[in-house]
């Protein structure tokens, strides 16, 4: 029996470089959203979801967007902004780590997509379609790769 050896090449595990590309996309946006909050500030976005309101007939006092509209602050918006930013920067390290076929990023990568399965399954549950189970088989064919790259590693 041959014993299989880890290479460390990228281009010997199919599949992380698409990973690595598509968190990487993921990251950049998320910083560009959080710029975009930091430039745009509240009174944009209070008069964008005020627009949302008035343009589908929804009640101004009641409701998903009239919450957002009255929690839109300067304090808001700079907090969103971090959280976007600290999820970009996680991403764009992830996909860095994954195009170098370096091992913490597998895990990482194994870790997040675990973490989004529930809510992927309970939105396929509730909302079910093509779109809901495209979700839910593609973070699932993400957490089978990079779960066999760890276990390639191992042997």
């Amino acid at each position: 029996m041959s014993q299989q050896h880890y290479n460390p090449d990228p281009h010997a595990h199919p599949g992380l470089h698409a990973i690595a590309l598509f968190e990487v996309a993921k990251g950049a946006l998320a910083l560009l959203a959080a710029s975009g909050l930091e430039l745009l500030g509240p009174a944009p976005l209070r008069r964008w979801v005020q627009e949302l309101i008035t343009r589908f007939h929804f009640d101004p006092n009641h409701g998903a967007l009239a919450w957002l509209n009255g929690a839109i602050s300067p304090d808001g918006i700079h907090l969103a902004a971090l959280v976007a930013a600290l999820y970009g920067v996680m991403h764009l390290l992830e996909g860095w780590g994954l195009w170098r076929a370096k091992a913490w990023a597998s895990w990482l990568g194994c870790v997040t997509v675990s973490l989004y399965l529930p809510f992927d399954l309970y939105a396929l549950v509730k909302h079910p379609g093509w779109l809901s189970l495209a979700v839910v088989a593609i973070n699932l064919l993400v957490l089978w790769v990079l779960a066999r790259d760890l276990v390639i590693r191992r042997r």
